[in-house]
């Protein structure tokens, strides 16, 4: 068991994950960045407002896997650390089932609150009610696709399937994004875009399903038991509530602009976070290959545990400051650049400030891993509940005091706080860990308060020059958090990083 568990928590199988899941999530997004200005030009801003409200809509499609998705990757992953296969076909037709009959349900609710949802929650302008209740119920089909997508995935993850589940799931992430431009030329309506994205949802599930069938044989009807579910059900209910919490959070802020303001504010709003958010593509590409790795390893080596923690812990931090110091440092001229004038002046502010809370965000994925890998979704749950009573409440004072800024500063604080609250959480449910956390809280902290400081200046060489030093700051800590010999092999790959890619 520990010579293949120590296999599974190898660096070269982390590497080679995290590249994988990196580029299928990387290349359908930079399309993204470069036909959003398409997209709004064909749709107008209105229209992209709601259009940006309906995929949040599908983000909160994503709690409906019940957290079955990562409960069947963890417990696989335990499966085939140990070499014990035994009921693994019935215990993933039994996961889809009951996750494809639950969304089912919630698809037919969720159709019938659509108009209420427009009409009376959102203000909608009279001449697009019907149109956007058509579309948006269009959208609702989705939900069991998007589910057994997650569930699918969970069994690729397990198997550390990384290459062939991205190289079929690449080609359907383009069409995500192309598609609803290609059909928005022939049909000029929100309900053409998104039947383009419930077609694309159904290949993608068409494509993991071929994927996963040899992978696991005794994947039938006659197989589904509702017995081997309900260790998943207990484990991944935690996962569904901490998930609901954190779409809740990421989500709400458009929702009460949208409620509050205009949806106007709402596109100079999402429009910045959406472009934030792009940086998950590192931090999911990682936690993605860390979760099947952890789980196969930290209960026989958690040396090599650890070590994976920090050095991809680092690894996030390392790609994702210098990204976000030149988001904060030119953020009105790449939104000038990108969308235009209009948006540049209603969203730098916002841009600016969301850039300082992205660190924080990503690196957040890396301890997150490790404690649902040890078995304690538990506690990620109870402590997103307390922070959805802290910040939804400040996050709607905020709006109303400062505006569509006030609640990105609201949105930064959080995920400086959920950052710092789950790397404490790891520490305490894995204490092989607390020296490694201790030891990673000086180049994150000093790189995010110079991030900070960075946003808060108003001329661009300033700002500039206190990036570089948060960068700068955060590599020398960071080489000080490395053991002796990870220092050595750090040396040596950049001295000679062909010669390491050879090996």
């Amino acid at each position: 068991m520990t010579d293949d568990a120590a296999s599974r928590a190898g660096g070269r199988r982390l590497v080679s994950g995290v590249a994988w899941n990196a580029l299928g999530r990387g290349l359908p997004l930079l399309l993204a960045l470069a036909l959003t200005p398409v997209l709004v030009g064909q749709l107008g801003i209105e229209r992209w407002g709601l259009f940006t409200l309906a995929l949040a809509l599908v983000g909160v499609f994503g709690m409906l896997d019940l957290g079955v998705g990562p409960a069947l990757t963890r417990a696989l992953s335990e499966r085939i650390g140990a070499g014990d296969m035994e009921g693994e076909g019935q215990l993933v037709a039994s996961a889809l089932a009951a996750l494809v009959a639950t969304s089912t349900v919630f698809a037919a609710l969720a159709w019938w609150g659509i108009r209420p949802l427009v009409e009376h929650a959102l203000n909608v302008p009279p001449g697009l009610v019907e149109e956007a209740i058509v579309a948006m119920r269009v959208l609702v089909a989705a939900a069991p696709l998007v589910v057994a997508n997650a569930a699918l995935w969970g069994v690729l993850a397990a198997h550390q399937r990384f290459r062939a589940a991205n190289l079929v799931s690449i080609p359907v992430g383009i069409f995500y994004y192309l598609g609803p431009v290609l059909a928005l030329m022939a049909w000029n309506s929100l309900v053409a875009a998104f039947l383009a994205l419930v077609l694309c949802r159904l290949a993608n599930t068409l494509s993991y399903a071929w994927l996963v069938r040899p992978l696991v044989p005794g994947i039938r009807l006659s197989a589904i038991r509702l017995a081997p579910v309900l260790p998943l059900l207990r484990f991944g209910g935690w996962m569904t509530f901490s998930s609901a919490l954190t779409q809740a959070l990421l989500y709400a802020d458009r929702f009460l602009i949208g409620a509050l303001l205009t949806l106007t504010a709402v596109a100079f709003y999402a429009t910045p976070l959406d472009l934030v958010l792009r940086f998950w593509i590192l931090p999911v590409a990682v936690a993605q290959a860390l979760l099947p790795a952890f789980a196969s390893s930290f209960r026989a080596l958690p040396a090599e545990t650890v070590a994976l923690f920090r050095k991809a812990t680092l690894l996030i931090g390392a790609i994702v400051l210098p990204a976000a110091v030149i988001l904060v440092v030119f953020a009105h001229p790449a939104l000038r650049l990108w969308l235009g004038q209009d948006f540049a002046d209603g969203g730098a502010g916002v841009l600016r400030i969301l850039g300082v809370g992205i660190l924080f965000n990503c690196i957040a994925f890396a301890p997150g891993s490790l404690i649902e890998a040890v078995g304690r979704p538990d506690l990620t749950a109870r402590f997103a509940l307390a922070q959805a009573v802290v910040f939804v409440p400040l996050s709607a004072l905020m709006l109303l005091l400062v505006g569509i800024e006030g609640a990105a500063m609201a949105w930064a604080l959080r995920a400086a706080i959920d950052c710092a609250g789950r790397a404490t959480i790891a520490a305490r449910i894995y204490p092989a860990a607390a020296g490694t956390v201790r030891r990673l809280a000086l180049p994150i902290g000093v790189s995010g308060v110079g991030l900070a400081i960075a946003a808060a200046l108003p001329s661009i060489p300033a700002a500039l020059a206190v990036g570089a030093v948060a960068a700068v700051g955060f590599a020398v800590f960071a080489w000080r958090a490395l053991d002796a010999d990870e220092r050595a092999g750090l040396a040596l790959a950049l001295r000679s990083p062909a010669a390491v890619l050879r090996r």
